[in-house]
């Protein structure tokens, strides 16, 4: 295991198409790169998702398929995403969702994408048992986070990123530690 000093996370979201389990295709993504020391890296894409978006969808995140036609495809991306995030603990607000829908588009191309997650609703809940919601707008607001653009790949991730930062300073590493869940690699 990594010492935690050199643990690097990658806060992640996605939005999809919407539609059936497993058949969503991601049509933005945006990860944040948070070194322990500090430093952030940035990555966000549009992505065209070769579907049609549900209408439910669209009109909560704004993203259409006219807006999305000339994007890049999920394997024309993969290998950016795939080498920003190597080597990082995947973390997302619901990571189970984000991260099984991410995989999913990897096993669509051939690739086999594997990280160790942690999930920011379970940290939060440990963290602030208090809360009412931990669904991401009513916790970031309720703990004066602001959430830019909501239901956006990039505003959501700068909210989980804000969110998760606060975290780790209201929590001892080596619980924070023992709460990445550990892929078999």
């Amino acid at each position: 295991m990594k010492e935690t000093t050199d643990i690097i996370y990658t806060i992640i979201d996605i939005e999809t198409t919407g539609g059936k389990f497993n058949e969503e295709k991601i049509t933005e993504i945006a990860i944040f790169k948070l070194s322990m020391n500090g430093n952030i890296s940035k990555y966000h894409k549009l992505i065209n998702p070769e579907k049609k978006i549900q209408p439910f969808v669209e009109k909560l995140t704004g993203l259409n398929n006219k807006m999305l036609e000339n994007k890049p495809v999920f394997s024309e991306i993969s290998q950016e995403i795939n080498s920003f995030t190597r080597g990082c603990v995947f973390v997302a607000h619901n990571v189970k969702f984000d991260y099984r829908v991410l995989k999913k588009e990897f096993s669509r191309i051939g690739m086999e994408f594997q990280r160790d997650l942690l999930c920011t609703i379970e940290l939060s809940k440990i963290v602030f048992p208090e809360m009412k919601s931990y669904s991401l707008g009513k916790l970031v607001s309720n703990l004066g986070i602001e959430i830019k653009n909501r239901h956006r790949a990039y505003g959501d991730a700068e909210a989980t990123l804000n969110l998760f930062v606060l975290l780790t300073k209201n929590i001892e590493r080596d619980k924070l530690d023992k709460l990445v869940s550990f892929e078999n690699k």
